[in-house]
């Protein structure tokens, strides 16, 4: 599994509702969490290996690795918080993004079982950046026009040295 990066229509695509999770989609799932070590990330979705499909997964330091398939934002809090974010489908750029502080997530996991979940701080902040995903949403389209405009220039910049 390949992450793809801006650019690919898929990325801006909603992705599709998981129909029955199965043993293939519990292998999906463990290949990405691989990917995830391989890339030292802290969260992939679907769209980003180019898979059309509402799955991500995450791994915050001190906490579990987590599947969520079919995922849905429960609650969000008044309470936000701005902090650091980047992508692994946007190499090279960051940009300070404001988020709820605390969310409520409900989803199933790798076995088919449902689960909800209350998450704060970087897990709150992973699991909304990774449903972006989902959306056809990146992290930079949380900011202000022309911020969007300076990472889309600076991607751009970032990846014409990297073809070099």
């Amino acid at each position: 599994m390949e992450i793809i990066t801006l650019g690919n229509e898929l990325l801006r695509q909603k992705a599709v509702k998981i129909e029955k999770i199965d043993e293939k989609t519990a292998e999906i799932a463990a290949q990405m969490i691989e990917v995830l070590k391989r890339d030292k990330g802290v969260g992939v979705a679907g769209p980003q290996i180019g898979l059309n499909q509402r799955i991500f997964v995450v791994h915050v330091e001190g906490d579990t690795e987590r599947v969520f398939i079919n995922p849905s934002i429960l609650e969000t809090s008044l309470e936000t918080v701005k902090y650091e974010e980047g992508c692994l489908s946007v190499p090279g750029v960051y940009a300070n993004v404001v988020r709820p502080e605390l969310i409520k997530v409900q989803a199933w996991n790798e076995k088919g079982r449902p689960f909800t979940i209350e998450a704060n701080g970087l897990l709150a902040r992973v699991i909304l950046h990774e449903y972006d995903h989902l959306e056809g949403v990146l992290f930079f389209d949380h900011l202000p026009e022309k911020k969007r405009e300076k990472i889309i220039e600076k991607y751009e910049k970032v990846n014409a040295k990297a073809k070099e």
